[in-house]
């Protein structure tokens, strides 16, 4: 069973983005952030490469994995496989409106199967011992999301899951892409705090358009956890601020610099495996948003590391960017009280 602790922050899962080297760096930045894989659909995890899909380095704990499927059998016989690799959760996927998942029917498609939603936790509660979560929305659609919502919790909690997370939008199955989904739907804050105030021994996250540890902090005032997903991805210095803002714990890194130094022995033994430095430093673009040099960090590592043969000191260079242009601001500085005289 989780315990509140275990849900107070978390970085959400991401398609395209929480992969494992994401989750390494991440990991550098705070101790006590949960992180989550991408979806992963019982299909792959039956059928795929589950080394390519699963393997994780032990740094990443705690991390959980997110599945996709609409099949309890196939979500039971996925998690005993997820299971096998020494997660620390299992996530059910039961918010995303992308074609993929409607075209399989599953996602936020079983909003409007409240019943199966039930009956997958439950195969899912037999099959591992590892804790149990829903992720969802409010509901799809027409659907009126203070029925929707409530259905689906009740059916996850009578099924014996271990924790809801809710996106507190609306997915439109109809008429919104993928990534006007994550936006256009206003969001009901209030809706989620109701729903924690009718399951209290349930714990229950909140997710949706929060974009600072400010805001997370005011939302751990009505529900147990945070989880929190572009903002945390497009701004990872944000995670720094975790342990000691949310957790009452030091931070594992000073800053941004400090993290790259921590982040480059895993980037070397990555890359003496056969990786591209590209597939790591994506993940590293937003670190420095906002200070000096942050667009030459970001136009050397997108216009280089992804050349064949590119190695560390690409990634090196591109923060040598940020370090000389926040010397150059720092003798401005000083220098202009002087020029007035």
């Amino acid at each position: 069973m989780l315990v509140k602790h275990d849900i107070m922050f978390s970085v959400a899962p991401m398609m395209n983005w929480t992969d494992r080297h994401c989750r390494f760096f991440h990991r550098l930045l705070s101790r006590r952030a949960r992180l989550y894989t991408e979806m992963l659909s019982t299909d792959a995890v039956m059928f795929g490469d589950r080394d390519r899909l699963l393997s994780f380095d032990p740094a990443e704990h705690p991390v959980a994995v997110q599945l996709g499927g609409a099949d309890a059998d196939h979500l039971a016989r996925a998690a005993r496989v997820a299971a096998s690799y020494g997660y620390d959760e299992i996530n059910f996927n039961v918010g995303c409106p992308s074609d993929r998942v409607q075209n399989g029917a599953f996602g936020a498609c079983l909003m409007l199967r409240p019943a199966l939603v039930g009956d997958c936790v439950t195969a899912l509660k037999q099959a591992v011992a590892i804790p149990i979560t829903v992720k969802c929305r409010i509901g799809v659609d027409d659907q009126a999301p203070a029925k929707a919502l409530f259905d689906v919790a009740e059916a996850a909690v009578a099924g014996g899951v271990d924790g809801l997370i809710v996106h507190a939008r609306k997915a439109w199955l109809q008429g919104l892409s993928p990534k006007e989904n994550r936006d256009v739907p206003p969001l009901d804050y209030a809706l989620v705090y109701a729903l924690k105030q009718a399951f209290p021994q349930t714990p229950i996250a909140i997710n949706g358009g929060i974009a600072s540890l400010a805001q997370t902090r005011a939302h751990l005032n009505h529900v147990d956890g945070v989880m929190v997903g572009r903002a945390a991805y497009r701004d990872p210095a944000l995670l720094i601020g975790v342990d000691p803002e949310i957790f009452g714990e030091a931070a594992p890194v000073a800053d941004g610099f400090a993290a790259i130094d921590a982040f480059v022995p895993y980037i070397e033994a990555q890359l003496a495996r056969g990786e591209r430095l590209a597939a790591m430093t994506r993940h590293l673009l937003g670190l420095f948003a906002g200070l000096p040099g942050a667009r030459a960090f970001r136009r050397r590592l997108a216009c280089e590391a992804v050349r064949p043969g590119a190695g560390v000191e690409v990634l090196l260079a591109a923060v040598g960017e940020v370090r000389q242009a926040m010397a150059r601001m720092t003798i401005e500085r000083v220098a202009a009280p002087a020029e007035c005289m």
